[in-house]
């Protein structure tokens, strides 16, 4: 279980920012959807996978193949119209609407999760931009707090190909299973297609390092590890 340190599995240990970024992006109410998204831990295993690859999305994303797709969660539809209900603004409503579940999968005992999930641009309307992300992202991080009880987050930054991600990464204990403890961690990108957010709730240093090691391919670029080493660590000047 993580332990609240970024030097977790040879990590260096300074921390890009301690502060998280506020919330400028009108779309909370998608952050409940995407707080639901991690809920197929609870759900028996199905069929092996290894892979969410859409063109609608402009991305793939290759898990181990000891990883095995998780069913889709029943609850979901219900919340997303719960949601779509209580929204105030109708970009809230078109975004709940559009947020789609793109790949939900878990591995071991006790479960770790993955998700991906994505807010395509033709269905929302509009295309977002590089500074739309930080508020897109943190609206949909506060989505956790839904379901767990969150501390001691640490935020980064950095580039995967011509791509800006957001990142965090914080201790969670499900407020259902309190005696439980989990690494969630969360990171997003603006693609041409979609804005795309990875998730994981990591039981352990092996499945977060799954997580982040996999490889993803972003609007046809080389694919690269979702997540670098230095995600979290400010660049040192040379000597």
């Amino acid at each position: 279980m993580y332990t609240g340190r970024a030097g977790s599995y040879g990590r260096p240990a300074m921390i890009f920012s301690a502060t998280p970024i506020p919330v400028t992006h009108k779309l909370a109410r998608l952050s409940c959807v995407l707080a639901l998204c991690l809920l197929p831990a609870l759900l028996p295993a199905q069929s092996a996978t290894d892979t969410a690859d859409s063109s609608s999305f402009g991305f793939s994303y290759h898990l181990p193949a000891r990883w095995r797709s998780a069913n889709e969660n029943s609850a979901l539809p219900a919340a997303k119209e719960n949601a779509v209900q209580s929204a105030e603004k109708m970009s809230e409503k078109v975004g709940v609407a559009c947020a789609q579940v793109v790949l939900s999968a878990r591995h071991g005992a006790p479960p770790s999760v993955v998700v991906a999930v994505a807010l395509p641009f033709a269905c929302y309307g509009r295309p977002m931009t590089n500074k739309d992300l930080p508020g897109f992202a943190a609206g949909a991080s506060e989505g956790l707090k839904q379901n767990f009880n969150v501390s001691n987050p640490v935020y980064g930054d950095y580039t995967l190909g011509s791509h800006n991600f957001w990142i965090e990464r914080a201790v969670g204990i499900p407020k259902s299973h309190p005696k439980s403890g989990y690494t969630l961690e969360m990171t997003c990108t603006v693609l041409k297609k979609a804005a795309v957010c990875w998730m994981t709730m990591a039981a352990d240093d092996s499945s977060l390092r799954d997580f982040e090691s996999s490889l993803v391919t972003l609007d046809g670029e080389p694919p690269l590890a979702l997540v670098p080493i230095n995600a979290f660590a400010k660049e040192q000047p040379e000597q």
